[in-house]
This record gives C-alpha cells, sequence and structure tokens, in this order.
C-alpha cells in the first residue's frame, strides 16, 4: 500500500530553516506528481507546493511562500523534499506530502491528492 513517511519538523526561530523530507513507498514514485500540504493551528489543510513527476520538474508554490521555500525529488531515492528557508510565525503549521492520485500525464492526471502522510510538524517562534 501508499506509504508516505514525513520527517524533519521541529522547532526553529524566525528567519531559521528547515528542510523536510518525505519517503514514499508503495507505489511508483517517479510516475506521480507530489505535493505539500500544510495545516495550521485551527486552520484548514492549505496547498502550498507541487512537484510534477520528473527529477528537476516544473514546480509550483503558495504565493506566500515564492522565493523562501524550494520543493524537489530524488526519484531513485523515492524521496521528496521541501526546503524551507526565511521561516515565518505564520509557516507554523502540520506539513503533509501527498501524492496525486492519477498517473502524471495521463487522462487521470487531474490534480487531485490521493494520499497523505502522517505530517511533521513546523514550528516557528521566538
Amino acid at each position: 500500500e501508499v506509504q508516505l513517511v514525513e520527517s524533519g519538523g521541529g522547532w526553529v526561530q524566525p528567519g531559521g530553516s528547515l528542510r523536510l523530507s518525505c519517503a514514499a513507498s508503495g507505489f511508483i514514485f517517479g510516475s506521480y506528481d507530489m505535493s505539500w500540504v500544510r495545516q495550521a493551528p485551527g486552520k484548514g489543510p492549505e496547498w502550498v507546493s507541487s512537484i510534477i513527476n520528473a527529477d528537476g520538474g516544473s514546480t509550483y508554490y503558495l504565493d506566500s511562500v515564492k522565493g523562501r521555500f524550494a520543493i524537489s525529488r530524488d526519484n531513485a531515492k523515492n524521496t521528496l523534499f521541501l526546503q524551507m528557508n526565511s521561516l515565518k510565525p505564520e509557516d507554523t503549521a502540520v506539513y503533509y506530502c501527498a501524492k496525486e492520485a492519477g498517473v502524471s500525464g495521463t487522462a487521470n492526471d487531474n490534480n487531485a491528492l490521493g494520499a497523505w502522510g502522517q505530517g511533521t510538524l513546523v514550528t516557528v517562534s521566538s
């Protein structure tokens, strides 16, 4: 079955950096576009970033994180990353990686998210 395991979260001061990782298994990782989604305390899920299926593929970002966050992937290692720099208190949230439901480039590729991981908490304060 699909398994997505996030890691790398923690506490950091404003202006600091964190690098999140997502270890994927149970599916052909390189065939799927991937995303990061976050959920801040008391708020609903918010899409953060996406990357198409290929290594070095096109990337997309929430406006508020452009220039600060960078999504990447290593298909040989079945791993998704999110480098977060210049962190702000408003970035505090549980961060989830997610795979899209459909295989990239096929008729079933409609950007719907098919599975999320358990999440990793990022706290930006002080």
